[in-house]
Formats: C-alpha cells, sequence, structure tokens
C-alpha cells in the first residue's frame, strides 16, 4: 500500500513503465525510435529476418540453430541489463526486491512492446528445478523456415541468457512446442544447463512435451 509519506516525498505514482504508448517514441522526420528513457530503438522488418534465416541456413546448414542461439544469448544479456536498470530507475527498487507478481507483469508488457508476442512463465514443475516459459504469436516461430523440428533457437538463448543474469545461475533454455509445427504456443523448458541437455535428443526422437517432462522428473 502507498503511504501518504511516500506521497509527500514523490508525488508520482508509477504506472505501467512498458505501457506501448508511453515506452516507444518516434521521430518521423528523423527516422528514429527511441524508450522513455532517450535509448535508441532498432526495428527489425519481416524480410530482414528472413534473411537471416535464410542466410544462416545457406551458409552454416545446421549449425545455424547453434549461431541463433549464441545470438539469442548475447542479447538476453543486453536485454536483462536494460530491463533491471530501467525498471530500477523508474520504480526506485531492485528486481530482488520487486515483488513476484509486479516482475512478472514487467516482463510480460515488455515482451508485447517489444513485439516479441506474448509471455508467461509457468511455476508448476519449480520444485524439480524446471519453468516452464510460453509464448505466443512469436514473429521468429511464424517467419521462420517451414521444417519437422523447433525453431525459436533465438527466444531460447534469449530467456536462457535472461534468467542465467536474474539468477546468478548456469540456466539454459530448450524448446519443445513451436507454433511453427502446429502448437497452440511456443514451449520452453529453462533449468541448469547440465539437467536440460538430454532435452535437445528427446527432441530430436519428436518426444512430445508432456513426454519429456515425465523423463526428466522420473
Amino acid at each position: 500500500m502507498i503511504s501518504v509519506a511516500d506521497l509527500l516525498v514523490d508525488n508520482r505514482i508509477p504506472g505501467n513503465y512498458y505501457a506501448t504508448d508511453a515506452y516507444v517514441r518516434s521521430d518521423l522526420e528523423m527516422g528514429l525510435l527511441e524508450n522513455r528513457r532517450g535509448d535508441r530503438l532498432l526495428a527489425l522488418p519481416e524480410t530482414l529476418i528472413q534473411a537471416i534465416y535464410s542466410g544462416l541456413e545457406k551458409e552454416t546448414g545446421q549449425a545455424s540453430r547453434l549461431v541463433l542461439r549464441n545470438c539469442g544469448r548475447w542479447w538476453g544479456k543486453n536485454f536483462y541489463v536494460r530491463f533491471r536498470e530501467e525498471l530500477t530507475e523508474y520504480y526506485g527498487t531492485s528486481l530482488a526486491d520487486m515483488p513476484m507478481v509486479e516482475f512478472l507483469q514487467c516482463l510480460k508488457s515488455c515482451w508485447i512492446t517489444y513485439g516479441w508476442g506474448k509471455i508467461d512463465l509457468d511455476q508448476t514443475h519449480h520444485h524439480r528445478g524446471f519453468l516452464i516459459i510460453k509464448t505466443w504469436n512469436s514473429p521468429f516461430a511464424r517467419l521462420a523456415p517451414k521444417g519437422d523440428r523447433p525453431v525459436c533457437h533465438l527466444e531460447a538463448g534469449v530467456l536462457g541468457a535472461f534468467f542465467s543474469q536474474l539468477t546468478g545461475k548456469d540456466l539454459s533454455c530448450v524448446q519443445t512446442t513451436c507454433e511453427s509445427l502446429g502448437a497452440d504456443c511456443n514451449r520452453f523448458i529453462l533449468g541448469l544447463t547440465k539437467r536440460v541437455e538430454p532435452i535437445e535428443a528427446m527432441v530430436e526422437s519428436r518426444l512430445d512435451h508432456d513426454t519429456i517432462l515425465q523423463k526428466l522428473c522420473a
């Protein structure tokens, strides 16, 4: 609850920092996009994302998965730094001290505003050491070449790095279902790197998400 004393010191009640109409600012004459702090934002056209996929596939073949994942991890580290700085500055509290409900709401709003679709965290298996992350309407799934395996390697890298920075642990993220394959959403399993390593082989063997979880938690 907000106290009267707090209002006397600061008459501003923080709202949704990542509200799209407040967070993204554009200068049409200069062709620039900025966030509300004045940091530059980059818009990725669909044709560029498609070209990245096709270019990597042509130049690196199956190694394109690893390249995208590593790029995602680099992106995720920088994303975490900006996310932490923005929320700490705006709400006046560290991420560690922020209520979980507020943290999740900020992450969900940020994901939407960045144009990455929707995201949700399923903590059903947290006591087993795993976090299930779900995303919907992912541009990375929609624009990737059609295949027979999950394609959101960039997102998996982003999520693995983001939560590694957040927790201070070596975490990795592996995708088990994908919208590009007709799934209702993209599902990722996040956990300690050594514990999620077997998931890659299970996905290659075309085991479904629930079966993979059962094997991991057995």
